[in-house]
């Protein structure tokens, strides 16, 4: 089993240690091997964190961080003015070797711009992106990218489905992810310049390039991997949970317009819960900066305990396949069949 000491940043999030804490006293237990850095004010959270080293001896440390990035601030300022920060000593854990990985549920766009610089990105990345898993027939579609880059190039197209390959294989244990770009429609002739030229040069890479699928394919468990920029994807992505919330309040006032519905939804309840639990956000909690020199996961600001968990179980998996070190190897060969191909096309007849 791969080293596994994560770095926690404690008071990150909508609730701080009260998640954080007990997330990782779950995760402690479930795994032996596992080892916890809790990044955050000692004096805040100095007890609690004394109480789980003497259920877990040996494999929990405590550094005291002096400054909290708040969830509204801007990424330059806890870039520049944050350096001890538990954002930022946790990331920093992932750079000096003392951490395998680092996990928040801090400040998005603080997190990526310090973690960007701190670890800075893996050769042929030019960019990172934020990839997570969303719920499809059957089980999950990976997306990528779901808010990093609001514009990209192919080049950065070409490398997100890359990277996309890598966690989908790591993640979902899927030997040949379908990988497919997001676009209007399935035609070859949709789409803006950068995503067809991307969509020529994944056609000729190594891997299993499907082609273009729309919107709505997403969620039908034909497709493994979406790719698109960060704009489309963070739509797409909010677009669906709206959906979802939509779904679940039409459900409570169907349920409850009158006695008999009511009943009704008495003895549906069991149907209602395991619906609830599948389509719940948390599930499926911990999204991975993906193209850094390291492993972060962003887990969302306002998820509980359960979901907390999630993403450093995400942290886990990323750690025992050793996810930078294999998207940089399937980076480097499938830029080199793309260059192959192009190369023999380019030949005259």
């Amino acid at each position: 089993m791969a080293d596994l000491r994560i770095a926690l940043d404690v008071m990150s999030g909508d609730h701080g240690a009260s998640v954080v804490l007990p997330a990782a006293r779950a995760v402690l237990d479930e795994t032996p091997g596992l080892s916890l850095l809790l990044v955050g004010d000692e004096t805040a959270i100095g007890g609690q964190v004394d109480a789980l080293s003497r259920q877990f001896p040996g494999r929990v440390e405590l550094i005291h961080a002096e400054q909290v990035v708040g969830m509204d601030e801007l990424p330059s300022r806890a870039l520049r003015g944050k350096k001890r920060s538990s954002m930022r000593l946790a990331i920093n854990a992932v750079k000096d070797g003392s951490a395998r990985a680092c996990v928040s549920a801090g400040n998005t766009g603080a997190l990526m711009a310090t973690a960007r610089f701190v670890l800075k990105t893996l050769p042929g990345i030019d960019r990172p992106a934020i990839i997570s898993r969303i719920p499809a027939i059957d089980g999950y579609t990976h997306m990528l990218d779901l808010g990093a880059n609001v514009e990209c190039s192919a080049d950065h197209l070409v490398q997100f489905a890359v990277m996309g390959d890598v966690v989908a294989h790591a993640v979902h244990g899927l030997d040949s992810p379908r990988v497919a770009l997001l676009n209007i429609g399935e035609e070859e002739i949709k789409g803006n310049d950068a995503i067809r030229e991307a969509g020529q040069r994944l056609a000729a890479s190594d891997l299993n390039y499907i082609g273009y699928v729309e919107g709505t394919d997403v969620f039908l468990g034909e497709v493994d991997v979406v790719v698109c920029d960060g704009f489309s994807g963070n739509v797409a992505l909010k677009s669906s949970e709206g959906v979802a919330k939509l779904i679940g309040m039409y459900l409570r006032e169907e349920f409850s317009r009158n006695a008999l519905t009511k009943l009704s939804a008495l003895a549906a309840a069991p149907v209602l819960k395991s619906f609830a639990r599948r389509i719940n956000p948390g599930n499926y909690n911990g999204a991975s900066f993906v193209g850094l020199q390291g492993i972060v996961i962003k887990s969302h600001g306002s998820a509980d305990a359960e979901a907390f968990a999630n993403a450093i179980r995400i942290a886990i998996i990323e750690i025992e396949y050793d996810v930078p070190r294999k998207i940089e190897s399937l980076l480097a060969s499938s830029l080199h069949a793309a260059e192959s191909q192009q190369a023999v096309g380019d030949t005259p007849a």
